[in-house]
């Protein structure tokens, strides 16, 4: 049985303060959740991974929101593996439809990022999702198929054992529009099935999250799913009380 996994990304939001604020308040309710066979985190700023990291529940995964796939060199404005492993970060999401859409993110970038996250024994969550255009031109399983053989090219079962794929329609990501609950599912299976292609029985054991507006009112109908073992949420993260209901709803 698959661990649910709810996973909140905060992406360019919260300074310092805030961050801390809600990592301390939150200590009961990752209690909530590891108890009710729940992983919870927040993938806070670069610059607010530490303060986090620091004020959170150790039952809390703090996440970065990107990395770069060598150790160090000439890249301003970059941040390592070993500058997130120093702060005791051990997840990572890296391919999110934002960073592919605003910052040329490609699949054979991500796949460098994911081997190289995987050799630092750091859990890679890999985001895949198609466009509203890709959607409308019936080209879903076709864009998503590309981006997990393409993403987790050349890996093997073991190194894959750990990995989440993370499935963002990128038409639903902070527009209110959803996709069903049957789309969620569907994509999710196929994702599954790619995967069972690559690596094998490996792949019952890999967690496959939705995002794209979730919220409390609709977190439960996603995760009933077979194939769908979590969420990667936006906005209903970034405050305790909306976080804290996502969790709730899902018991």
């Amino acid at each position: 049985m698959r661990r649910k996994l709810l996973l909140g990304n905060w992406k360019m939001n919260k300074l310092i303060s805030e961050a801390k604020e809600f990592a301390l308040a939150s200590h009961e309710l990752a209690d909530l959740a590891t108890k009710s066979n729940i992983d919870l985190g927040v993938a806070p700023t670069f610059l607010s991974l530490q303060a986090v990291k620091e004020a959170a529940n150790k039952n809390m995964i703090v996440a970065a929101q990107n990395c770069h796939y060598l150790p160090n060199g000439a890249y301003t404005g970059e941040v390592s593996i070993p500058m997130l492993k120093e702060l005791g970060i051990s997840w990572c999401i890296i391919g999110h439809s934002e960073r592919r859409t605003y910052d040329n993110e490609t699949n054979e970038k991500c796949n460098l990022k994911i081997k190289a996250l995987i050799e630092n024994e750091m859990v890679p969550v890999y985001c895949v999702g198609e466009t509203l255009a890709q959607f409308e031109a019936g080209e879903t399983k076709k864009v998503v198929g590309e981006q997990v053989r393409n993403g987790l090219k050349d890996l093997t079962a073991e190194q894959v054992k750990n990995l989440v794929v993370a499935y963002e329609p990128v038409w639903s990501i902070g527009t209110g529009k959803n996709a069903s609950s049957e789309i969620a599912e569907n994509i999710c299976g196929f994702i599954r099935d790619i995967l069972k292609e690559m690596f094998g029985k490996v792949s019952e054991e890999i967690r496959i999250l939705y995002g794209g507006s979730v919220k409390p009112v609709n977190v439960k109908e996603y995760l009933s799913c077979p194939n769908v073992d979590g969420a990667l949420v936006g906005g209903a993260s970034l405050k305790i009380d909306s976080y804290k209901e996502l969790v709730t709803n899902i018991l």
